[in-house]
């Protein structure tokens, strides 16, 4: 995976952060019991996966794999394997 550079993207990262945040938010009212600051947290993960999304759509994100690339990794993996 280290070679395929997979999720190091400005979108990745910042739906990452958010929902890293959300689950912070999250864990720390559910040890407080409070359902309704727990469910804004998870409101907070779910925001940090539309966030990403839309960063991805404005071209922050991994561009489309074209077929001839994907073949090309196929057979580069075949070769270490062999």
């Amino acid at each position: 995976m280290a070679g395929s550079s997979h999720g190091h993207t400005p979108a990745a990262w910042t739906g990452v952060i958010i929902a890293f945040i959300g689950f912070c938010i999250a864990g720390v009212f559910m040890v407080a019991a409070n359902p309704l600051g727990f469910w804004a947290g998870m409101a907070v993960v779910l925001v940090g996966g539309v966030v990403g999304l839309a960063m991805k759509a404005a071209g922050l994100g991994m561009p489309k794999e074209s077929a001839d690339q994907a073949a090309a990794r196929a057979r580069a993996g075949q070769a270490q394997t062999s």
